[in-house]
């Protein structure tokens, strides 16, 4: 081979051996990256590019049937940190950092850490409990609690020397062990900070390794108690809830527990939207942006009229007061009641009030346990208007009537002579004979009705006996569920036999029928039953399908079908669509009725001619004090509907332990006056609108 040949050779064989160098070269580069050093640079390379985060969607605010806003969504803030690639000593100082901005603007945050310091102790008070948190997190079994701490304290690199501070990063620290984070994983810090604190840390972005912000919608009750029974509260969504909806919630949503937002969580709540986010490798944020739109849930208008509303809550709590100071009289134990407002042709809760309230905001993040408690022993969520059943007393005159009446053993113009001591069963006395000694007389059915002669009543339940009487009440809705769009709705008791024999295993004797007769024995009703029994009475004896719904309004702007709310409605609180039988109520019989309610608030001597003797619009009603237990002060009911003429509204007031129904019906008369446009000594242009005894009376 010439010397020319041999030169081309000997290049080839460097080209050849460098290529070959180089391949070994790029192949174990390829090995330590992909295989020594993988995890690290998967990790690191996430990090770079983007992970998804939760748009949460605002929930659908409610209304009340003049549009304003009940409920509605404000701007929150909540913390959470990732993990990123900064060593202990940075990120213990990025929590320092991020408490001291916290607990500047007064803002909480997590602190599930079960070691107290000053003195050292550990918040479990169980041994086993103890040990077996330490053997979960890994800690000698033997140790107190302040060598848990210290062992703590080392373990996350803590260095400061002030234990309270170390206490809190350490608080933190703890948190993130206990959840666990990654790059793609966040452990939430705080469900709720300030604005203020929002700002701060964002500002301080690069030096806070991984801490973001969230901005969320937060649910806030425009008019604070107002109708709080009626909208209920949200609070986190427990485990038990989760698992039966992991497909549409995360585990740190919130979810209506009570009221409206309970019953209608479905159209409430909204649609998450995604969001992606880009991180340095440091942790700090470089850009966010949307992915899928959040959609807010619908908007649900309630029948209420938060005016209305506002006027009932107020006449009724300072009725209360009023009472139980004895300003009308004798002192009676008034401490709680309820109020229901109804619309007599369509069966639309207008107002409805149960107090004492609560807060419902407070149960958004998590209700303090002390407020909690206040709530619970003074029973203040418990919502009486739909849950409480109370005997109506004198109020359930008019059933009876109507039952005397259509089977036609009375007529409006029969007479019936109050001798004061009935002669047949137990010898029951009108409440007139034990105050003056004497019965009322000849009495027609309206005249009883006004005058509330028991005498009167006992012997139309005598005529007409327990089954008509209890059938008629039934057909104005007394002894069952309304289907009000709300949880826990009593069906209330309906006295008969039967419900004798469900209840006591006790028989049914004529002294029965004649309590029944009254609205004693077992006859046990809600409020809301009242409204729309008197509702019935004052529309001429026609059924009303009660609703707090006026509508769904989608997030499109579109309406969701009535049929569909009726349906979803009954499904969520589980009551069946009942078919209610006309019985064609004969109007002279009605009218019958009616004119004794006239009586009561018009003529001199009826029960609340007193409190409507200056009242510029006709009004109906009848006033009732219930028994209770021995010893109790009676319930004080009014029932009533205005105007006279062409009725609109019906009003049932409760006072537990009011001691006299004359004393509610100052309630009944403001709501009146509010819905009218009026106050007690006149009346607008507009007339539009979208003495007492202790006896049983």
């Amino acid at each position: 081979m010439d010397k020319a040949g041999r030169g081309i050779k000997l290049r080839y064989n460097l080209v050849t051996t460098l290529v070959y160098i180089i391949g070994i070269i790029l192949l174990i580069q390829l090995f330590n990256l992909q295989i020594v050093h993988g995890e690290e640079y998967r990790e690191t390379s996430n990090t770079r590019l983007t992970r998804e985060s939760v748009l949460k969607a605002a929930r659908g605010s409610i209304k009340d049937r003049t549009g304003v806003d009940l409920v509605t969504n404000e701007t929150g803030f909540g913390l959470e940190i990732y993990r990123t690639k900064v060593d202990d000593e940075a990120l213990n100082k990025a929590i320092e950092i991020v408490i001291g901005i916290l607990e500047e603007n007064k803002d909480t945050y997590v602190d599930n850490l079960p070691i107290k310091i000053e003195p050292f102790e550990f918040t479990y008070k169980d041994q086993e409990t103890i040990e077996e948190w330490k053997e979960n997190y890994e800690i000698d079994k033997s140790y107190s609690a302040e060598q848990t701490f210290y062992y703590l304290k080392n373990r996350y690199k803590i260095t400061t020397d002030d234990n309270q501070l170390a206490r809190k990063i350490m608080t933190i620290r703890y948190e993130i062990t206990r959840d666990g984070y990654s790059a793609t994983k966040s452990v939430k810090l705080a469900s709720s900070i300030s604005r203020n604190s929002a700002v701060k840390i964002r500002e301080q972005n690069n030096q806070l390794a991984g801490m973001n912000v969230i901005t969320k919608p937060i649910v806030s009750y425009t008019m604070g108690n107002l109708a709080s029974h009626v909208l209920g509260y949200v609070g986190a969504i427990d485990s038990e809830e989760y698992e039966t909806r992991k497909d549409t919630y995360s585990n740190d949503d919130i979810i209506g527990k009570m009221g409206i937002q309970y019953v209608f969580e479905d159209y409430l709540k909204g649609k998450d939207g995604i969001k992606q986010i880009d991180m340095s490798v440091d942790g700090t944020i470089t850009s966010e942006y949307v992915t899928e739109e959040a959609v807010a849930g619908s908007d649900v208008i309630l029948t209420i009229d938060a005016n209305l509303q506002k006027v009932a809550e107020d006449a009724l709590e300072q009725n209360i007061k009023d009472i139980a100071q004895g300003k009308y009289g004798e002192k009676h134990s008034a401490d709680a009641g309820a109020v229901a407002v109804m619309n007599v042709k369509t069966g639309e809760v207008l107002a409805l009030v149960s107090y004492p309230d609560y807060t419902p905001e407070l149960f958004r993040d998590g209700i303090p346990q002390d407020v909690y408690d206040s709530y619970l022993e003074g029973d203040n969520l418990y919502n009486r208007a739909v849950s409480g059943s109370y005997a109506p007393g004198s109020t359930f005159k008019m059933a009876s009537a109507l039952a005397g009446l259509e089977t036609e053993k009375i007529t409006p113009t029969s007479l019936i002579n109050d001798t004061g001591i009935y002669p047949k069963g137990h010898h029951p006395v009108c409440w007139y004979y034990t105050s003056y000694g004497t019965g009322h007389g000849y009495l027609n059915v309206s005249q009883a009705i006004t005058q509330s002669c028991n005498y009167f009543f006992y012997e139309v339940g005598y005529r007409v006996g327990i089954d008509n009487l209890s059938r008629y009440a039934s057909y104005l809705g007394l002894g069952k569920r309304t289907g009000i769009e709300l949880l826990g709705e009593t069906s209330g008791t309906l006295a008969n036999p039967q419900t004798a024999k469900d209840i006591d295993n006790a028989d049914w004797y004529e002294g029965d029928t004649l309590s029944a007769a009254i609205g004693q024995s077992y006859n046990s009703f809600s409020p809301i039953q009242m409204a729309k029994y008197v509702s019935m009475i004052a529309n001429g004896g026609k059924n009303v399908d009660v609703t707090l719904i006026k509508s769904i309004i989608r997030a499109d702007g579109t309406e969701v079908p009535r049929e569909e709310i009726d349906e979803y409605s009954s499904k969520k609180i589980e009551t069946g669509n009942e078919t209610v039988e006309d019985l064609n109520i004969k109007p002279e019989n009605i009218q019958a009725i009616l004119k004794g309610m006239k009586g009561v608030t018009s003529e001199y001597g009826g029960t609340a001619y007193s409190t409507f003797a200056d009242f510029n619009i006709d009004v109906g009603g009848k006033t009732g004090s219930a028994q209770t237990k021995e010893g109790e002060d009676a319930h004080a009911w009014f029932v009533g509907f205005a105007p006279y003429d062409n009725p609109e509204i019906a009003v049932a007031v409760i006072v537990e332990h009011g001691g006299t129904g004359s004393y509610t019906a100052e309630v009944a008369k403001k709501i009146m006056a509010e819905y009218f446009g009026m106050n007690a000594k006149s009346v607008t242009e507009n007339m539009q609108a979208v003495p007492s005894t202790q006896g049983i009376r």
